[in-house]
């Protein structure tokens, strides 16, 4: 994996510091995000299961703790499979199921590429040349606003691929097949002045979703969608965007790809299971035993853990006006 695709801390520290800070903000806690992995453990505080990632931990001395599965070891690679089931999926794959997601909204094949197997028997695919067209009663603005989720997403590969996370070689911008990725090539290909294209891109972030427990696999994906942006930007306009348009976008990645228990649609570990806590009742003070009761009937309404918060943009909150309104993951889901 080249130094170009593999993101340094310490270069996005010190390139665009309130980025970082950003980016390692989770909005229901209102903290950073927290390992919540031990496989960093040996290395001692700061490092722990519980332990918030903080800069100073991933920078300056610390700057090369944070690395992408594909240049982990072998063995920390099969004991993060063992412990989390964390399985890394190739590009290819993602590509043939993002694949299959466009071919049901565009309602014909090979819209953003064409699958197919070198003499090796290695998959690939071949980039369309011609910007993308739309069908009847379809914009590229529709395109650009249909919302897309990737869970547990990982380094979220399914979402952008700078990289592939198998193999870790650094895929060219105009060939990547992400869902995001995907929106980016159509607002390039439509529109061309700047402020434009940065409200079109913007809407683009909104619109995309991924959540994942694991702590350095959120802030590497959430870095990626960071330097996606950049890399567009730079691409686009040839110059770096402004910091306030990073900082948007950093913004909008920090609410979108959180950190959650999937199956509980809580923070990781945050429920609160044989606890005891004091209680007052008409003897006074005493102790009693708390139990999650989202835990022990395995019902995800129910779980004592923090809820994990979204915004749901371009909405108001009926009772405090707010835009932007938040609200509950959970209350997306129809049981």
């Amino acid at each position: 994996m080249s130094d170009e695709v593999d993101i340094s801390e310490n270069k996005l520290l010190s390139e665009h510091p309130e980025v970082l800070t950003i980016l390692l903000k989770d909005h229901t806690t209102q903290k950073n995000i927290f390992w919540a992995t031990d496989s960093y453990a040996s290395l001692g505080k700061g490092y722990q299961y519980n332990d918030l990632i903080t800069i100073e931990f991933i920078t300056g001395k610390n700057g090369m703790i944070l690395r992408p599965r594909a240049v982990k070891s072998a063995e920390e690679q099969t004991q993060r499979s063992k412990d989390m089931a964390e399985v890394f999926t190739p590009s290819w794959v993602c590509n043939a199921q993002n694949n299959l997601i466009d071919e049901a909204w565009f309602q014909r094949k090979n819209v953003f590429n064409r699958e197919i197997i070198d003499k090796q028997g290695v998959h690939l695919w071949k980039t369309t040349s011609l910007p993308v067209s739309f069908p009847e009663h379809k914009s590229w603005k529709d395109y650009i606003q249909e919302k897309r989720m990737e869970v547990t997403c990982g380094e979220a590969p399914y979402l952008v691929s700078r990289y592939d996370t198998v193999t870790g070689m650094p895929i060219p911008l105009t060939d990547r097949i992400g869902l995001l990725d995907r929106k980016l090539r159509i607002i390039n290909e439509n529109e061309n002045k700047s402020g434009k294209w940065l409200e079109m891109v913007q809407k683009a972030y909104k619109s995309i979703f991924g959540f994942e427990w694991q702590g350095d696999n959120l802030l590497l994906a959430r870095e990626a969608l960071f330097i996606t942006f950049v890399e567009n930007y730079k691409m686009k306009f040839g110059k770096s965007p402004l910091l306030k348009s990073m900082q948007y976008i950093a913004y909008i990645i920090s609410w979108n790809i959180w950190q959650m228990d999937g199956l509980k649609g809580v923070v990781p570990d945050s429920c609160r299971n044989n606890v005891m806590e004091k209680e007052m009742t008409l003897f006074g003070e005493e102790n009693h035993l708390v139990k999650c009761p989202g835990c022990q009937m395995d019902d995800i309404k129910k779980h004592n853990g923090h809820y994990c918060l979204l915004r749901d943009w371009g909405n108001k909150d009926p009772k405090t006006g707010e835009n932007n309104r938040k609200i509950r993951f959970i209350d997306l889901i129809k049981i």
